[in-house]
């Protein structure tokens, strides 16, 4: 059965545990036609345009 050879310091254990399960905030960008907030190569859900291009019409 495996044993391992030295005991693992509190220092490289936590090292190890540090980043490994924090979750990443969503990318997010300005709208360039109405400025809401959107993910980033999305069609933007307020206004329906992708890179300048009207994709879905919305009805206001």
């Amino acid at each position: 059965m495996a044993v391992p050879k030295r005991k693992v310091s509190k220092a490289r254990r936590d090292k190890r545990r540090s980043s490994v399960w924090k979750l990443d905030a969503p990318a997010l960008t300005k709208c360039s036609n109405c400025g809401e907030l959107k993910a980033p190569h999305k069609v933007c859900k307020a206004c329906g345009y992708y890179k300048g291009v009207e994709v879905i019409s919305k009805q206001a």
